[in-house]
């Protein structure tokens, strides 16, 4: 809600514009659409960090194992993050 507020305040142009032709909606669709997206990506990359270094605690026989099952879902995520990335400058620049 505050960010909604914040939103309306700053630019109340865009906000309460009846044309569609304001390209400044697109840049905060993006910024925020990214921005959740990499906290999202962030959030899951650390609790699966957490995850495997206490297994490796655990079970400091089976590194190479748990590294190797936590690698491809690292990628994963990360990839979620450089795709957002990726999808906010298409949505800044095609404008």
């Amino acid at each position: 809600m505050l960010l909604l507020a914040f939103l309306l305040l700053a630019a109340p142009n865009a906000a309460l514009a009846q044309d569609g032709d304001n390209p400044t909606l697109h840049y905060f669709g993006a910024a925020i659409g990214a921005g959740i997206a990499v906290i999202g990506a962030g959030i899951g990359i650390s609790r699966l960090t957490a995850a495997a270094v206490e297994s490796i605690a655990r079970q400091p026989q089976a590194v190479k194992d748990i590294v190797g099952a936590f690698q491809l879902p690292l990628f994963l995520l990360e990839g979620v993050a450089v795709i957002a990335l990726g999808v906010s400058f298409v949505v800044i620049f095609m404008r």
